[in-house]
């Protein structure tokens, strides 16, 4: 059966970003900014996003679009006769499935926020209240259940029609939506009165909380947010890669990508400060932020039922733009392995990450006993960790490894395939770095994952 294709180079961005753009944009880019120092932190970010991620994003779609397959049979289409890579493919799949026994029930919260504000069941309710619905839904698995089962049905339906007519159409949309609301909510938010002071907190250089943090701590967060806001390491991306042509160079088209994921994490900055800091709320971070902490901005603010539902509805995009994006991954990762046709292959997969899912909504209720990384750590960290401090660091020095080694792809077929077509170049000089001193960045994330969760 002949492969599909996207359509459009705008689909391949749009739906690339859609897959790095996630929650994580949200409840965490805004809050370590106006903590770091605004402005001073975010250039920081930037230098970083360049650095670090540019080079394995590159490196991940330079081996999807060379062997034209996901990552379940890219490194055994690439690799050198003999060698091992091809065993991470099973790395790179468990991080992707890892990545959706949560995140399908995140999800589902975005969804449950939507029709609850829209209901207006957060009008008229204090702080405390607000509060109690977001613990009372943690405490009820079947209204969990039952929304994570919604977003596992929709999404898997967007990839059931297929690469052109589902995954890339509808994200295409979904994505264009998001980059509209987020504007509109921004505008909004900045026309409040006293949000001023808001704006100031959020974008103005203030060294001085760089030198009350210390640098290698903001360095190390600032390095930590542009790693992991990109899903870079279990083929998330590589994915895309193969699903595009030779007409342009990668390094651009990365670039592309960044700037969108960048733009969506600094937006959520304008929509959240200037609304906190105007109704007096003190901004948060994590959960507590969107499920209690906005949801009193938007008690408080006029018209706040409708711009609270607009709000979610712009989460609910943005975590189903990831849901999609990795349920096609994991889709074409199976059937590379197994030759199973796509549909057959989706209807098991609904099942799958149905079932697999449970754990994680379990954790808040049932299994609340269980702590899996000690103190008071449910499921839903567990499994976050294993993805973001574990199989994304590693699967990244993979990734790495098998383009600048002469043991794996090698430098200058890796060069050959990123420069191909019309574009950006990517910069020769940065051999070293990339072969040398980018590992042990990565290595150094991987280990501070570990020191701040056993030693901290």
């Amino acid at each position: 059966m002949e492969r599909e294709t996207f359509s459009s180079r705008l689909g391949f961005i749009l739906i690339s970003a859609g897959c790095a753009i996630g929650l994580g944009n949200v409840w965490r880019f805004p809050f370590i900014t106006g903590m770091y120092g605004g402005a001073s932190f975010v250039l920081i970010y930037l230098l970083f996003l360049l650095i670090l991620g540019l080079p394995i994003m590159v490196s991940e779609f330079a081996v999807g679009r060379a062997s034209v397959h996901s990552a379940a049979l890219s490194f055994d289409v690439l690799e050198p006769k003999g060698t091992k890579w091809h065993w991470y493919k099973y790395g790179a799949i468990t991080g992707n499935i890892f990545l959706m026994m949560f995140y399908t029930t995140v999800s589902g919260w975005m969804l449950y926020y939507f029709y609850k504000m829209m209901a207006g069941d957060f009008v008229g309710l204090d702080a405390k209240g607000v509060g109690t619905i977001f613990g009372n839904l943690l405490t009820d698995p079947l209204t969990m259940t039952l929304n994570m089962v919604i977003i596992v049905l929709v999404c898997f339906s967007v990839c059931y029609l297929g690469v052109q007519k589902g995954v890339e159409r509808i994200t295409k949309v979904m994505m264009s939506f998001l980059l509209i609301l987020m504007l509109v909510l921004a505008v909004n938010s900045i026309m409040l009165p006293n949000s001023s002071a808001g704006l100031e907190y959020y974008l103005y250089p203030d060294f001085s909380k760089i030198e009350e943090h210390g640098l290698q701590e903001v360095i190390f967060a600032a390095m930590g947010q542009a790693f992991f806001t990109l899903s870079l390491g279990i083929g998330a991306l590589a994915i895309f890669g193969s699903y595009i042509g030779k007409e342009q160079r990668l390094t651009g088209e990365a670039m592309y990508i960044m700037a969108l994921d960048t733009f969506v994490a600094i937006t959520s900055g304008l929509i959240i400060f200037p609304a906190c800091f105007s109704f007096g709320i003190t901004p948060g971070s994590g959960p507590s932020l969107l499920f209690v902490t906005l949801p009193n901005v938007f008690n408080a603010m006029p018209g706040g039922q409708f711009w609270g539902a607009m709000f979610f509805l712009f989460m609910l995009f943005a975590a189903m733009s990831t849901v999609i994006a990795v349920f096609e991954n994991i889709t074409s990762c199976i059937c590379d392995l197994t030759n199973w046709e796509r549909k057959k292959t989706i209807r098991l997969g609904v099942v799958a990450i149905i079932v697999l899912s449970m754990p994680c909504i379990l954790g808040f209720n049932v299994w609340s006993n269980f702590h899996p990384l000690g103190g008071s750590s449910c499921i839903l960290d567990f499994e976050d960790f294993i993805v973001s401090n574990n199989l994304l660091p590693l699967g990244s020095l993979v990734y790495l490894a098998f383009c600048t080694s002469r043991y794996g792809w090698g430098w200058d077929n890796f060069i050959k395939e990123a420069d191909t077509g019309n574009g950006v170049q990517f910069p020769k000089w940065i051999r070293f770095y990339a072969t040398y001193i980018l590992p042990f960045i990565v290595l150094y994330i991987f280990v501070q994952g570990y020191w701040a969760l056993f030693f901290k």
